[in-house]
């Protein structure tokens, strides 16, 4: 096997993990996916866990270009937290975090209907025993 062929797989390898690792953080925006890998266990796997720390580098300047659903970084950094991970399980936070996200695409190129979204969605956000974690804005500012 010559350099130029052992190159070629290498590329074609890091290009195949770059993509598969694409495709999952971005998956991440959905947070039906979320309330899924929560309802499974899936999300306090510790091996698991670990590979959401990992998957922090795509928040850096040269990853980031390529996400398409801002909403993912977000829920990646927020998945950094261990309540987090266990509150998206419940029905109600599953459905409290797909409407500020509705509200969020629903009002980001007209700031005047932030007032009528924060109003609807403020009287359901669900109760817990440490509110800070979720009252943490949904987007980044991107």
């Amino acid at each position: 096997m010559s350099q130029t062929e052992s190159n070629s797989d290498l590329r074609t390898t890091n290009r195949a993990r770059f993509e598969l690792e694409l495709e999952f953080v971005q998956s991440l925006a959905n947070p039906f996916y979320l309330h899924s890998l929560a309802q499974q266990g899936i999300l306090n796997q510790p091996a698991f866990v670990n590979f959401l720390k990992y998957l922090m580098y795509w928040k850096e300047k040269d990853y980031a270009r390529f996400i398409l659903y801002p909403h993912a970084l977000h829920h990646l950094e927020l998945l950094q937290q261990a309540q987090f991970r266990t509150e998206i399980g419940k029905d109600e936070w599953r459905e409290y975090l797909n409407q500020k996200q509705f509200d969020h695409w629903r009002t980001w190129r007209y700031p005047s209907r932030i007032q009528t979204a924060g109003a609807t969605t403020s009287e359901s956000q669900p109760q817990s025993a440490v509110s800070e974690t979720h009252n943490m804005p949904l987007t980044n500012g991107t």
